[in-house]
């Protein structure tokens, strides 16, 4: 048995403006299938994570977006009952405005929304979102 560790992967999300909402989409997938998070996913080898965002954005919602600034890294460490990392990502979180295309629900989306930021704790969202989604407002009207 080796005792090599995994390696944290690095996921991507895309914070999305529109006439002062964000966009927003239901995961279809676990972990927490159900809930409202940013479009996002997994970076691919050979891929920028600025790259990475566009591309997920794209594939999840069919929107394209000016994602200029870097809102914040953060990490999602899953630990077992003894305390051990069983799941890393690290989260490269990018906002900017919409360009173009109408939202509609694909790939690993079940469903998308436009929320006004006063909306956000009143939806089932992923941890940690409805903070982010704050602080790129904060980047994007400052």
């Amino acid at each position: 048995m080796s005792n090599e560790k995994p390696l944290p992967r690095i996921g991507v999300s895309a914070c999305v403006w529109r006439d002062g909402k964000v966009l927003l989409v239901e995961r279809g997938k676990e972990p927490w299938k159900g809930k409202w998070s940013l479009p996002g996913g997994g970076l691919e080898f050979g891929e920028t994570v600025r790259a990475a965002a566009h591309r997920e954005l794209a594939e999840e919602t069919g929107i394209e977006a000016d994602l200029s600034k870097l809102v914040d890294v953060d990490d999602a460490i899953t630990r077992d009952a003894k305390g051990t990392a069983v799941a890393h990502y690290s989260i490269v979180c990018f906002t900017g405005h919409w360009r173009r295309g109408e939202a509609e629900a694909r790939d690993d989306a079940t469903n998308v929304q436009w929320a006004e930021v006063e909306a956000l704790d009143r939806l089932d969202m992923t941890p940690g979102t409805a903070a982010y989604i704050r602080q790129a407002w904060q980047l994007l009207t400052t």
